[in-house]
């Protein structure tokens, strides 16, 4: 290299110098890459945690909802089997103070027009008192 001038020499420098900024900057924006790639998977991972979690939170108030949905309907079902039965016992109770009655006036209107059993009777809640006189004519 005897033949070299300084000028050739100067761009050989600055050649080397150019290639060694661009191998750098190459290095630097593999290595910023690869952070960002990085930084990105995590982040990536953060979320699916995130959003598992809250899939899981999710689906727990939708089951309480439904719990506390299926309660109400059953207490409701519950208290509408209460009333009509209540009803239907009202309507019973009531048929059969009427069947009372009834029975009661249709005996007592026997009794008097055959004239031959005479008495009185009281009808209670579940008991009947008799009090009966007999004729003989």
């Amino acid at each position: 290299m005897m033949g070299e001038t300084l000028e050739t020499r100067a761009m050989d420098t600055q050649t080397l110098e150019k290639a060694a900024v661009r191998i750098q900057s190459w290095w630097r924006g593999n290595n910023v890459r690869r952070t960002l790639l990085h930084a990105a998977l995590r982040a990536w991972v953060i979320q699916c945690w995130w959003r598992s979690i809250q899939a899981k939170t999710l689906e727990q108030r939708r089951r309480l909802a439904l719990r506390l949905y299926s309660c109400q309907e059953w207490a409701v079902v519950k208290m509408q089997a209460q009333v009509r039965m209540w009803q239907a016992r009202r309507r019973f109770l009531q048929a059969r103070q009427a069947a009372c009655i009834i029975q009661a006036h249709w005996r007592w209107h026997a009794s008097q027009s055959r004239g031959l059993i005479q008495g009185c009777y009281e009808v209670r809640a579940r008991q009947m008192e008799l009090d009966i006189e007999i004729l003989m004519t």
